[in-house]
């Protein structure tokens, strides 16, 4: 496409999510994407080691109103309505299955077993968390003003809805949401019940994928935000897993007339007197364009692809504020099938003292030596996702530390899951840095920034510029770094599409 109006920089979920909007509407989209295969992190890649791996993430939901506007299920998208088993590692070696319903008689029995009055709680925790995350999910489809400009002839009434959709909540309800919000995970989850197990099984899930601890502030926030993506606290599948929802989203953009071109990396995004002018290519052509829209992390984007010299001095400073601070890391472990791993999401969160403990490392730049541990499996593959595994070891590098960090994920699991070990037939490991290499994210960060306080809602990506577009005329953002990012949603890209195609 050598006329392209539009140029969308990545091919990851939230680039396809905008360029379908775009192309629906009229526009000629044309998407650019350095690797081979579109889809970003729910892509597999190939590492330096020749080793072959799936997406990032084990499952992942396009929010509803997006699979609708854009009539995915036409192109084979099918979303899971079944709650799917999420089982937590109990401290004496048991398990806790929970399923995110309020009536499910056997989760309601299980957490009868450890505490009646828990049992007597859990439906109204569920129906609250239900609720928070409603709102949480109408307050990421509102775009977020420029604080302090705000443009009332756009901002008013998005605004005005999202105070009166909170206010309907009801006095209780209302003044819980926003208090949640600020609190840590252990202050959340102790104000429902009285079982630590339970406790602990909850505060996993507010504390993953991001670098915050179960006593962190905050992590009520993560715990509401986790739940509006997943679902509840498990994760959901959509048919053909991640590759599913990728291969959907592609159709959807080709069927209106858009364009993909893999193996086009973008070196720089061309800029003249502050506005945008196109792209140059790794191999070293240029495409002009009016519109250039990045789906990359709007550090890498603003001062990787743009260039300091470009933007203003305050602007600069703000983007390299922005806090990364990966330490996720991923293994995929063939086994011969005896794994004896239950089916679902098992988490191994003990207690809420384990959870703290293992991301205290991060604070000295070391790896966990008892990891908080999320793992699914898929037949006899099984996915692990290890934190905390700081991007920024201190006294050592990820090359070294590789052989370690699939030692204690494995020795960890095994410890409650003791056939695991012994069916192990091999195992492809994934640090921070290689999400960096491989997946552009840059510190590891598979938010595209921390989902902390300071970074959400209009200060994300940075304060007085949380409205898709920057510095640049004709450049916009549309990555997980944006408000209603952080894992796969598809928020931001809706958002930013609705935020050009309006002007």
């Amino acid at each position: 496409m050598t006329n392209a109006e539009i140029l969308i920089v990545g091919a990851g979920h939230n680039g396809l999510v905008t360029a379908a909007y775009l192309a629906q509407a009229g526009k000629k989209v044309l998407v650019l994407e350095q690797r081979a295969t579109a889809g970003g992190q729910l892509a597999g890649a190939t590492l330096a080691s020749g080793a072959t791996v799936p997406g990032l993430h084990p499952a992942g939901q396009l929010r509803p109103v997006i699979v609708k506007e854009l009539d995915l299920a036409r192109h084979g998208l099918t979303m899971s309505a079944a709650d799917a088993a999420y089982v937590s590692a109990l401290p004496d070696g048991g398990s806790l299955r929970l399923v995110s319903s309020a009536n499910d008689v056997a989760t309601i029995e299980a957490i009868r077993r450890l505490s009646p009055r828990d049992a007597g709680c859990w439906p109204e925790f569920v129906g609250f968390m239900n609720r928070a995350a409603a709102f949480l999910d109408a307050a990421y489809s509102t775009t977020m003003p420029r604080l302090p400009k705000i443009e009332l002839r756009w901002d008013g009434l998005p605004l005005a809805s999202l105070a009166l959709k909170l206010r309907r909540m009801g006095g209780k309800d209302m003044f819980r949401v926003m208090r949640s919000l600020s609190m840590s995970a252990v202050e959340f989850t102790e104000e429902w019940f009285e079982s630590e197990p339970i406790n602990a099984a909850i505060a996993g899930v507010a504390i993953h994928g991001v670098t915050l601890g179960s006593m962190s502030a905050g992590t009520g926030f993560t715990l509401i935000h986790n739940w509006l993506n997943r679902g509840g606290l498990a994760h959901r599948t959509t048919t053909g897993g991640p590759q599913g929802l990728t291969d959907a989203l592609v159709k959807a953009v080709l069927t209106n007339g858009g364009e993909i071109r893999t193996g086009a990396g973008v070196a720089q995004i061309l800029v003249e007197h502050q506005r945008v002018l196109g792209v140059r290519l790794e191999s070293g052509e240029e495409l002009k364009a009016s519109t250039v829209v990045s789906s990359a992390d709007p550090r890498r984007t603003l001062l990787g692809l743009v260039g300091a010299p470009e933007l203003p001095p305050e602007f600069v400073w703000q983007t390299q504020s922005i806090r990364m601070r990966g330490s996720v890391a991923k293994l995929f472990v063939q086994t011969d099938g005896r794994h004896r791993l239950p089916e679902g999401t098992v988490a191994i969160a003990p207690t809420l003292k384990y959870l703290e403990r293992a991301y205290d490392s991060t604070k000295y730049g070391e790896m966990s030596q008892d990891p908080y541990l999320e793992v699914t499996t898929s037949g006899a593959d099984v996915m692990v996702h290890v934190q905390f595994a700081t991007y920024a070891l201190r006294n050592a590098d990820w090359g070294s530390m590789r052989p370690e960090l699939e030692k204690r994920a494995i020795d960890t699991l095994a410890l409650h899951f003791p056939a695991f070990k012994g069916s192990v037939q091999s195992v492809q490991s994934i640090t921070p840095v290689d999400l960096e290499q491989t997946w552009g994210l840059t510190e590891g960060d598979l938010n595209h920034g921390q989902l902390i306080l300071d970074q959400i809602f209009f200060m994300r990506p940075l304060p007085g510029w949380s409205n898709h577009r920057t510095p640049i005329d004709g450049l916009y953002l549309c990555g997980s770094g944006l408000h209603g990012g952080g894992g796969i949603s598809g928020t931001p890209g809706r958002n930013a599409a609705r935020a050009l195609l309006r002007g």
